[in-house]
């Protein structure tokens, strides 16, 4: 299917790993161009090199303010399609491990600096008429994740955030979407399995086997699954289509809503 996003230029952050490189190498395969923003300066850097002129990079983190202050002027001049906003998640814990400062940390990592970037970004899609939002979150807003309190508790602001941002800018041709992606073969799943095979002395095998048994398809997600509705919501074909949550995890959320 042609996705009919050659050309288009987007923002992907968290782009060196996880479901963050999986979306760029999709939208990249598609022929779109891509500001590639995370940490990791030298992955980025060959990223670009193997993909000259079609990838513009931007190392820090994400979460750092000066960075979407650093993003902005990469944007300046050029039509900007889409926003792929993504980073990882906070510490696994339960309730009981958590306290005040975790809270706060929480906030900044999961909340605040995508609501700014977003922000920023709205008075260009809406100057342009059309814009695709796209975040990924977690299979914790539909669902609890065990040992994992404050992904649970915070992620749901951005679900709220997103769907104020579909009844409102709608009529501007600016569409807002979330992926909540469950267990998938990432890096950043693997604090979940060493987490669970603390709490129940069992082998990191042990505890990978043991989340697995309870997704219905008996099997972490693939990051290139979630890649490739990831590229559809960003791309013209889903203009129909904002405020919707999608959970992507293989079965294991049991609500119907």
């Amino acid at each position: 299917m042609d996705l009919r996003i050659s050309n288009q230029l987007f923002i992907v952050t968290g782009a060196t790993s996880g479901l963050g490189r999986a979306v760029l190498e999709s939208l990249t395969d598609e022929g779109a161009e891509v500001i590639a923003v995370a940490r990791r300066e030298q992955v980025l850097e060959e990223m670009r090199d193997k993909n000259p002129g079609v990838i513009t990079i931007l190392a820090g983190d994400v979460t750092d303010p000066g960075i979407t202050d650093k993003l902005m002027p990469l944007v300046e001049g050029r039509e900007l399609h889409g926003v792929f906003v993504n980073a990882g998640g906070p510490p696994a814990m339960t309730i009981d491990e958590t306290d005040i400062s975790d809270w706060d940390r929480g906030y900044r990592l999961l909340i605040r600096w995508k609501i700014d970037l977003v922000l920023r970004l709205l008075p260009k899609f809406k100057d342009r008429g059309y814009g695709r939002i796209l975040f990924s979150e977690s299979s914790s807003i539909k669902q609890p994740v065990e040992n994992l309190v404050l992904s649970n508790s915070l992620r749901m602001t951005i679900a709220g955030f997103s769907k104020s941002l579909a009844q409102e800018y709608a009529a501007a041709g600016v569409t807002s979407n979330l992926i909540a992606p469950g267990y998938h073969n990432t890096k950043a799943v693997e604090r979940l399995y060493v987490k669970k095979s603390e709490k129940d002395g069992i082998s990191m095998e042990e505890a990978r086997k043991k989340v697995e048994e309870r997704i219905p398809m008996g099997k972490a997600g693939d990051p290139g699954d979630f890649a490739s509705l990831a590229c559809w919501l960003l791309s013209p074909l889903s203009q129909f289509v904002t405020g919707q949550v999608y959970a992507l995890e293989g079965g294991a959320v049991k609500g119907t809503l």
